[in-house]
């Protein structure tokens, strides 16, 4: 999850954003049991007045991942 997390803060530096002016994410999770590991590093890129958050379980994830997000900032 850090890796993701990591790279969706460099997608939005490369747009001139940062994780603070991210209003909504969602996450795509293989196993919602991994739901409290995920949330934990979820929390330390969010530390104060975390967005809006949507967690689901799919089956399959690209690459057999384990995790993706959808993260969506307003610029501005």
């Amino acid at each position: 999850m850090k890796q993701v997390m990591e790279n969706g803060k460099a997608i939005l530096a490369a747009a001139g954003c940062a994780m603070s002016q991210v209003v909504k994410a969602t996450i795509y999770l293989r196993n919602i049991g991994d739901f409290a590991a995920v949330n934990e590093v979820y929390g330390s890129y969010f530390p104060a007045e975390p967005p809006a958050r949507a967690t689901v379980e799919v089956s399959r994830l690209p690459k057999e991942s384990e995790v993706e997000i959808d993260l969506i900032a307003v610029k501005g």
